[in-house]
């Protein structure tokens, strides 16, 4: 699928130009030629002869940022004196810093804050631990832990190149849930020794959010922390996108006058998001789907299944299909993706049942464009943000942990999470309700609250005090 101009490679160009003539319309018209688009125009400094401006243009990756800036140096009334990439500029120093909540202007202040006082506090939580949640950020802090092997779409890029991402994740958690978490990527790739170094540093926080750890390991790591730890443990990847899919399934079905157990889903990809996702929908109630993989439908016939493949095996595809993905699209009522770019082709999306869901997830590049699922298909999804129905798992993971902390939950469970899609999908209201609108936006000022009251509620907790 052909990219479009994104503010995610936009640059901004300084130019010096004549401070009269055509100088402005000839650079909007070199950037224009080129396929980019200019999103805005700043005089920087005037003066009688020259003006230096600033333009910010959107471009569609690193090499068409550069081919226009090319083509402007090429216009013998201007001078370039810099290119900024803007993405760049933002993660400058990184995103993220510790403050103070509270002042520390005199000696007083400072005895109370650290030593002695802090001695007294100390004593207190040693005498009742319990204490630790009330007298100490660990009521509201997440740590983000990563080994960096499975980031975003760039797979194994180790830890150092994932730090970006993590700090992304914690702005999210204090932008959207007033959450304070911390980036923790390890240097290592070892099961034991990720599972052992998240155990030890476990009495600082509240939970755990793992992020973009390849599967199968992902698997074994979440199943020994739960087991050890008497604090949530949550793996985004997995969690996060299960608890929007549903969502957004749920307001699709609605659109189209379908029930989930009625329907025929078929899935693509069976990795760590697949698996969570089959989880999820089997316990919302689909009864009919058929997972594949790049090998073909999941079936208890295989001879390559590994504990997790065997048990999609066991709960899916009851009739044994054997076939490819294709085969398995036929006659479908949902195809959900979260495979691999490009795999399912217009024709394929035609012999689907009629009023068909394609929610292609795969991202940046989704298995199928949207324009042409939309040919066939009466509702589409995609990850990205320059399409409707964008599934977007900063819908569920600040308001997710919100509840986890409010409710000082030891654990995760598959109530909670369905809990979280249902209140995640009621804040689309009938009246909202459409093919282009089956989930919110992350910027929806309901999404976070609806969410954590709702997994609150469901891990027995109270409401929200600060107390």
């Amino acid at each position: 699928m052909a990219s479009v101009p994104s503010v995610s490679y936009s640059i901004t160009v300084r130019l010096e130009v004549p401070a009269g003539g055509k100088a402005v319309s000839q650079i909007t018209h070199v950037v224009e030629n080129a396929g980019g688009i200019v999103t805005a125009l700043d005089v920087n400094t005037a003066g009688h002869e020259t003006l230096r401006i600033d333009v910010t243009i959107a471009t569609r990756d690193t090499d068409h940022a550069e081919a226009i800036a090319a083509a402007l140096e090429k216009l013998s009334s201007i001078r370039i004196h810099k290119v900024s990439d803007r993405t760049f500029l933002m993660h400058l120093g990184g995103k993220i810093e510790m403050q103070s909540k509270v002042p520390l202007r005199t000696r007083d202040e400072l005895s109370m804050a650290y030593t002695p006082g802090v001695a007294r506090v100390s004593l207190a939580i040693a005498r009742n631990p319990e204490d630790v949640r009330r007298l100490t950020i660990k009521r509201n802090s997440v740590a983000v832990v990563t080994d960096g092997s499975a980031v975003l779409g760039l797979g194994n890029i180790g830890p150092e190149a994932a730090l970006p991402v993590m700090e992304g994740k914690a702005a999210l958690f204090k932008r959207f849930a007033g959450i304070d978490a911390w980036p923790i990527c390890l240097d290592t790739q070892d099961t034991d020794e990720i599972v052992r170094t998240v155990q030890i540093l476990a009495p600082a926080f509240g939970g755990i959010n793992l992020e973009d750890i390849s599967a199968p390991r992902c698997f074994e790591v979440e199943r020994r922390l739960r087991e050890l730890l008497d604090i949530p443990v949550f793996h985004d990847d997995q969690h996060g996108t299960a608890i929007c899919v549903l969502a957004a399934l749920t307001n699709a079905l609605r659109v189209v006058g379908k029930d989930i157990a009625d329907v025929r889903i078929t899935m693509a990809g069976a990795g760590a998001a697949g698996t969570a996702i089959l989880r999820l929908l089997l316990h919302a109630g689909a009864r009919d789907v058929i997972v594949c993989d790049f090998k073909g439908a999941v079936h208890l016939g295989r001879d390559d299944l590994d504990d997790s493949l065997r048990w999609i095996a066991e709960n899916t595809n009851a009739d044994g299909y054997a076939g490819d993905l294709r085969g398995a699209v036929k006659g479908a009522d949902v195809f959900v993706g979260v495979s691999a770019p490009g795999i399912l082709s217009a024709s394929d999306v035609a012999t689907m049942n009629d009023d068909a869901i394609v929610f292609a997830l795969a991202n940046p590049e989704p298995e199928i464009s949207p324009d042409e699922a939309r040919e066939h298909a009466a509702v589409v999804a995609t990850g990205r943000s320059d399409y409707p129905n964008q599934i977007n798992n900063v819908l569920a993971f600040p308001g997710v942990f919100r509840g986890l902390l409010d409710a000082q939950a030891g654990e995760v469970e598959q109530e909670m999470l369905l809990a979280a899609a249902t209140a995640l999908a009621e804040v689309v209201t009938d009246d909202e309700l459409g093919p282009n609108y089956i989930i919110p936006s992350v910027f929806h000022p309901d999404v976070s609250n609806r969410v954590a009251g709702a997994v609150r509620e469901a891990a027995g907790g109270r409401p929200r005090t600060e107390a």
